[in-house]
């Protein structure tokens, strides 16, 4: 079959993903259009091939070798689809850079995202992970998405509902798991700024900057970058994958018994449960700033693992292992991996 999209072999994916592994995919393409990619599909399903789709690589832990077809949704395009006096819809694309695709919806003034700036990845990806901070996430202001059913390779739309939003999940890591690949997103988002400033440290660094004074979206964004700056480390500089666990929920007699043990434990209420800070827990027992070969967590935040240089997925893999068997044994409580893990 003639294909208007290269497929490459054997291609180093070091540069793919924000790990820095040296993984390599046994066939890789980059997709640029919606026919490109079910060009792709095509191939893959003709050569008998599992599809792993790639768009920032930021919350991925690679294999050395992916025996599989690994697409690059490079797919972009920004608009705005609808405006009116309380609201605005805008569609972007799945390749797009999502922080960019929040500064852009701020110049469009069209507001309610600024306070998931500088979370790292693609659009195409937000919506599976649901991601959120500061008290705001993606299914708040998530109207539909647009997918390509990677059996047929029809484009099939999914609303708020479909989705089945939860914390940092959705129905694509459950029951539509590697069954779809996104290709657009669309978000109503308000017309008229109204700040989401329930978490202390936001507003006490506005607060700090501005005073008392009438914010801008651009503020509340700017603030929030300077946050996460200061506890996240830069994948151009140190490999990492971001926050690499959840924060676990426990029931009420568990957080009773975690609570008169550790009186300075945090937490706060979901429902009838608690949810647990990860990073505190892996801090408290101290692993912050542990390395184990080339692997270790962040000196800055115990949250978030790093590569110190030449690590595998599979150095990744074991050193959170470890993490996960000490917070367990020290707190009786499990944690969970963020990042999606493709052997």
């Amino acid at each position: 079959m003639t294909l208007p999209v290269t497929i490459h072999q054997n291609y180093s994916l070091i540069h793919q993903n924000t790990l820095g592994l040296p993984s390599i995919a046994r066939y890789y393409a980059e997709v640029n259009t919606v026919e490109e990619l079910q060009e792709a599909l095509t191939f893959a399903k003709e050569k008998g091939l599992v599809i792993l789709p790639l768009g920032g690589g930021s919350n991925v832990v690679l294999g050395d070798v992916l025996d599989a077809l690994v697409i690059h949704i490079n797919l972009k395009g920004l608009s705005v689809v609808h405006r009116d006096e309380r609201q605005v819809t805008v569609t972007a694309m799945a390749g797009e850079n999502w922080h960019e695709f929040v500064l852009w919806s701020i110049d469009q003034e069209a507001y309610g995202l600024e306070n998931l700036s500088l979370i790292p990845g693609c659009v195409g990806a937000a919506p599976i992970q649901n991601i959120g901070a500061y008290g705001v996430e993606i299914k708040d202001y998530f109207v539909s998405l647009d997918a390509i059913n990677i059996s047929t390779g029809d484009v099939e739309q999914f609303d708020n509902f479909d989705c089945c939003f939860g914390y940092r999940d959705s129905v694509f890591k459950g029951e539509k798991k590697d069954r779809y690949i996104i290709i657009s997103v669309t978000f109503a988002l308000d017309a008229v700024l109204s700040p989401r400033l329930g978490y202390g440290q936001l507003t006490d660094s506005l607060s700090e900057k501005h005073g008392d004074s009438v914010l801008t979206a651009l503020q509340i964004s700017q603030a929030v970058c300077d946050i996460r700056q200061q506890k996240l480390p830069d994948p151009k500089t140190i490999g990492n994958a971001g926050s690499f666990f959840k924060n676990p929920e426990v029931d009420q007699q568990t957080m009773e018994r975690l609570k008169k043990e550790y009186p300075d434990i945090v937490a706060y209420p979901v429902g009838e449960k608690w949810k647990l800070a990860a990073g505190w827990l892996i801090d408290r027992a101290g692993l912050r700033g542990v390395q184990q070969g080339s692997v270790g967590t962040y000196q800055k935040q115990a949250l978030v693992l790093v590569n110190h240089g030449g690590a595998t997925g599979s150095d990744v893999i074991a050193f959170s292992q470890y993490v996960l068997e000490k917070v367990k044994n020290q707190f009786g409580v499990e944690l969970e991996r963020e990042p999606r893990v493709y052997r």
